[in-house]
């Protein structure tokens, strides 16, 4: 006689059954395996460039060659203890750019090209970034957990 599962209701659990248990079973294994891919503590790199269409690797070269660090403390970035911009630490989580504008790529990669189109009393000057440029910075702040 076949187990009976009390949450899977009277489907039968017999080893080598292909019924809807089977599936059900497939499923839950499929979803913890999900949930334990999530729970590395961060050490598999991310790759951001399907949601920004750029390059951390690129990003974070571009944020060297144009000293951000020299406003802005920015993780991984030697020497880059600047006070006068806001701290990029965890930028992926903040939930505003500007103060006004929700975080997410394109936000930040306009913000990237013209911060001062978005907001023109910004502190932060227009670098010049093309739009390339943009997005590979927009994809290393996404890094920035």
């Amino acid at each position: 006689m076949a187990r009976r599962n009390p949450q899977l209701g009277n489907l039968p659990l017999r080893r080598g059954d292909s019924g809807p248990a089977r599936v059900a079973c497939r499923s839950i294994g499929l979803a913890f395996c999900c949930l334990l891919a999530g729970c590395l503590g961060g050490q598999t790199p991310r790759s951001h460039a399907v949601l920004t269409g750029g390059s951390g690797v690129h990003g974070k070269e571009v944020v060297v060659e144009y000293r951000c660090g020299s406003c802005h403390v920015i993780p991984g970035i030697r020497g880059a203890q600047g006070v006068f911009g806001p701290p990029l630490t965890h930028m992926a989580l903040r939930s505003y750019i500007g103060g006004i504008y929700p975080n997410n790529p394109a936000n930040m990669t306009g913000w990237l090209i013209s911060p001062s189109a978005m907001k023109p009393k910004t502190a932060m000057p227009d670098l010049g970034l093309s739009g390339q440029q943009a997005r590979d910075v927009t994809a290393y702040l996404e890094s920035l957990r």
